[in-house]
């Protein structure tokens, strides 16, 4: 990514705003105007360098304008919005006011949500910069399974998704977020993809706490997008030296049983599939939910998909996956994108049923860029089998 188009656009997006802003704060206190013109710039300075830090600056610069990058990012994002809510109210106060002339005091409009817009964005960036540092809350999700065995009554899995390790979150975020799912005393933990976004040379000490992950089966894990974009083979090495078992297109069988008197264990299949879009890096990483099945027995009384994104949910239930798990959305992460994820993927955020297929899609237990989250808390899912 070059640094010249980013800010050249950076810096169109912001003028946007002060032109249509600024001469209404100005109108007020011209010192209100010069305020924002002044912020604006150094923001749309600071946008671009958030992205591209690691670039153009080393350690511990790089880290500092990141920050202040991602910060501004996020502020930006809920100052472009209200200014095109802004725009989109003015033009209907201006077409009611000229049906009905003096009906709307348009000046006295233009100054008050002038003022009200950076007050709101100010509001809604430290409200989102809370939500997504903060470790993730749990969220109790009950799957209803048809002629689920007393055997399998209660069963839990946790879910993590979408941490994105990188130029923000580190290792004291990373040990929060294990600490916690430990604390649930799963039966099994599933990582649903996007854990990084770096390389393991940069990041690799940062996921170490993922080793101490506890549960009745073990840790699993699939490939998202930005795991393809930071390394993903050595990203695979590097997890299963950490004891997290990494499914491409496979599966194993658990066999559990909730005591010893147990005549027979029930056969659970927890199978993973790449990410959606694997195969434009690796063809041999091409995402398969009916191979990741094969040679499954019969007689597996349930059946587990990890799946990175949504879009894996029409080949999991055409293979006969009982429950798939996905991330990759956020959710949105901050409004009013939630709105938007669905031209793309089938579902947002939590459980939807697809035929026979039940799919839950979590809102994710980091965030990506800017470290803001409005609307769309991050989670850490804990998903309980109950009998239908």
């Amino acid at each position: 990514m070059a640094l010249a188009p980013v800010l050249l656009l950076s810096l169109v997006l912001h003028a946007f705003i002060g032109w249509r802003v600024a001469p209404d704060l100005a109108t007020v206190n011209m010192a209100l105007g010069t305020s924002l013109w002044v912020a604006l710039l150094i923001s749309a300075l600071l946008v671009p360098l958030g992205l591209l830090a690691r670039i153009v600056a080393k350690p511990p610069l790089s880290e500092w304008l990141t920050w202040l990058g991602l910060l501004c990012m996020g502020l930006f994002s809920s100052l472009l919005v209200l200014t095109v809510l802004r725009e989109l109210l003015l033009a209907l106060a201006w077409l009611v006011d000229a049906a009905s002339p003096g009906s709307v005091s348009l000046a006295h409009l233009h100054t008050e949500t002038a003022l009200a817009l950076p007050i709101l964005a100010l509001l809604a960036t430290a409200l989102g910069f809370w939500n997504a540092r903060r470790t993730a809350a749990v969220v109790q999700v009950d799957v209803p399974i048809a002629n689920l065995p007393e055997t399998l009554q209660g069963f839990t899995v946790a879910q993590i998704s979408d941490i994105h390790v990188g130029p923000t979150i580190k290792t004291r975020y990373v040990q929060r977020i294990v600490d916690r799912v430990n604390g649930l005393n799963a039966n099994l933990i599933a990582i649903t993809g996007d854990l990084v976004d770096g390389s393991v040379n940069e990041l690799g000490h940062h996921i170490q706490p993922l080793s101490q992950l506890s549960s009745t089966h073990g840790t699993f894990f699939v490939t998202g997008n930005h795991e393809y974009y930071s390394g993903a083979h050595s990203w695979i090495t590097a997890l299963r030296s950490l004891g997290v078992r990494v499914l491409m297109n496979e599966h194993v069988l658990i066999h559990h049983s909730t005591d010893t008197q147990d005549p027979e264990p029930a056969v659970v299949v927890v199978a993973g599939v790449a990410d959606y879009n694997a195969h434009y890096f690796d063809k041999s990483h091409r995402s398969d939910p009916q191979k990741a099945l094969e040679g499954a027995p019969e007689h597996a009384v349930f059946k587990l998909l990890l799946a990175h994104q949504p879009r894996s949910a029409e080949a999991a239930s055409q293979a006969g996956f009982d429950l798939q798990l996905s991330g990759h959305t956020h959710g949105g992460q901050f409004w009013p994108w939630n709105h938007f994820v669905r031209l793309q993927q089938p579902f947002t955020a939590g459980l939807h049923k697809l035929r026979d297929l039940w799919v839950y899609t979590s809102r994710g237990t980091g965030y990506w860029g800017p470290p803001k989250r409005f609307g769309a808390p991050s989670e850490i899912t804990q998903l309980r089998l109950v009998r239908a």
